[in-house]
């Protein structure tokens, strides 16, 4: 298993907005990193929702479904989305100002490569973001 962060505009869908719907195709990147972490993402991986307009903070967490495939929001065939669905909210959301205060989450995409809509995350980092949550 593998983990993420992707990131999402509440007032475009937001992580209530999966809660509501259950499941999700996340499309619309249009960043070959962050398209080629899509391509990586395996079903049962776990990802951290992070909403990246208003309080910029880690809300969720959400569970990848279904493995790349075209984005049908795109044009070109060279866009991929992959399928989530709604798994938990985190018990207290992460705020971006914490994540950037902690040592050991330095080398953090998140933090190193802010533009970036889907991140990797280690084991390590995982962790320590979801005892940030409690």
């Amino acid at each position: 298993m593998a983990y993420w962060i992707i990131k999402t505009e509440p007032g475009t869908y937001s992580f209530n907005d999966l809660e509501r719907d259950k499941k999700t195709s996340w499309d619309g990147v249009r960043n070959y990193q962050a398209r080629n972490n899509l391509k990586l993402m395996r079903v049962g991986d776990l990802a951290l929702v992070y909403h990246s307009v208003g309080p910029k903070e880690l809300v969720g967490i959400a569970e990848v479904t279904k493995t790349a495939y075209p984005d049908p929001t795109a044009d070109d065939d060279a866009w991929v989305a992959v399928d989530v669905k709604f798994d938990r909210w985190l018990k207290h959301p992460v705020k971006l100002s914490r994540i950037k205060e902690e040592r050991e989450l330095f080398d953090l995409a998140l933090v190193k490569q802010g533009r970036l809509s889907v991140c990797p995350v280690s084991v390590k980092e995982w962790r320590i973001l979801l005892k940030m949550s409690e």
